[in-house]
């Protein structure tokens, strides 16, 4: 992975703290945007952990340079502050997760495995946008494509009850179901898509127009 970001201090502690970890490496780090859009183009790194503001070059138009250049790459947006616009403009511009700078590392963590494996990760209010302008503007290229479902024709219904907002016993009144077995079919999608929360599953289903 690459992590980008213009504070020294912060992006090298955080590299040291990533690499620490037995299943991620990290193969570089840049002190900017035009910087982590050559490395990337370089190294091809899987997944990219990206500042938002930078003064060379924004994280929102690096990530769009780094993906159009390497669709399959992941990219992390990790910031400071972030109000509803810049959440948008990385969504728009390919993000696949967008994170706080006071986030827990073990979500860093999370999120940073999430992404290399297909999997969107956001932070509540992020989330909350995104759900938002999904759902008045319909499914765009917000989010890039997850993995292809391998959910089974009733879980499908279950999601799809999820995006509408139901909670589990919702759920079960809608389908006839205890609210056990809504709830094991709630956990069973966040374990076949690799997903965190409801919030991520109801964002999965907006984004492949189940919503």
């Amino acid at each position: 992975m690459l992590v980008v970001d213009d504070h020294d201090l912060f992006r090298a502690g955080l590299s040291h703290l990533l690499a620490a970890e037995p299943d991620i490496e990290v193969v570089a780090q840049a002190s900017g945007g035009r910087g982590a859009v050559r490395l990337a183009n370089e190294l091809h790194p899987d997944v990219v952990l990206m500042d938002l503001r930078m003064a060379d070059l924004s994280g929102d138009l690096a990530t769009r340079a780094i993906i159009d250049g390497q669709p399959t790459a992941r990219v992390v947006i990790l910031t400071v502050l972030a109000d509803d616009g810049d959440v948008e403009a990385a969504m728009r511009a390919g993000a696949c997760g967008f994170l706080a700078k006071d986030t827990p590392l073990a979500e860093i963590i999370a999120a940073v495995r999430a992404a290399a494996l297909g999997a969107a990760w956001l932070s509540p209010h992020a989330a909350e946008v995104v759900l938002s302008h999904m759902r008045t503007a319909g499914p765009e290229r917000a989010l890039p494509p997850d993995l292809n479902s391998p959910l089974t024709p009733r879980e499908l219904v279950v999601l799809k009850l999820i995006a509408c907002g139901m909670a589990n016993a919702e759920i079960a009144a809608a389908l006839g179901i205890s609210p056990r077995t809504a709830k094991n079919h709630v956990s069973n999608i966040l374990s076949k898509l690799r997903l965190p929360s409801r919030m991520q599953a109801a964002i999965y289903a907006l984004h492949h127009g189940l919503g």
